[in-house]
């Protein structure tokens, strides 16, 4: 028996929540979360940037949790936080994120500058400079991300409204 496919009105939540404004910056999230926790998990790394590691990992897959729940309308099977709830849990979410990637972000950003010697054509040996400074971007284009996620969510809360989109 051929799997049948999904009802009609599924496929329309499906197109409604990625066309929507969180379903696009969800999708931005989980892309430049990726870039950040790759571009840092693939060279080599000391001290403090295990904690910028930890920060785009964890949101990475939290994100990503966030997002398959909603793109599939099963919130409502998450204990305590689905339901009604749902749209404060993905505020609560953004908001957290947003405030560990601030640090996260200053973190990278005196890496980097701490790896700016390094940045001439003379310099021979192994550098992170250019690791760094991308990992930087990544941390800002994330922190990004989840801020305007949290003014759209944030609205969506104060005019009253239960849904995410």
């Amino acid at each position: 028996m051929p799997p049948q496919p999904p009802p009609p009105q599924v496929k329309q939540n499906i197109l409604k929540f990625l066309g929507s404004f969180l379903g696009i910056t969800r999708i931005l999230q989980v892309v430049f979360g990726a870039g950040l926790w790759v571009t840092i998990a693939a060279n080599k790394y000391e001290g403090p940037v295990h904690f910028v590691l930890f920060v785009a990992v964890l949101f990475w897959l939290l994100t990503l949790a966030l997002f398959f729940l909603t793109l599939l309308d099963k919130q409502d099977l998450v204990p305590l936080l689905g339901g009604p709830r749902w749209l404060c849990a993905n505020l609560a979410h953004d908001v957290t994120a947003a405030l560990l990637y601030l640090p996260a972000i200053g973190l990278m950003i005196h890496r980097t500058e701490r790896n700016a010697y390094c940045n001439l054509d003379q310099y021979a040996h192994f550098c992170l400079y250019k690791v760094y400074l991308a990992a930087s971007v990544f941390a800002c284009l994330c922190c990004v991300t989840y801020l305007l996620s949290v003014l759209y969510e944030g609205r969506r809360k104060h005019r009253g409204e239960k849904t995410v989109f």
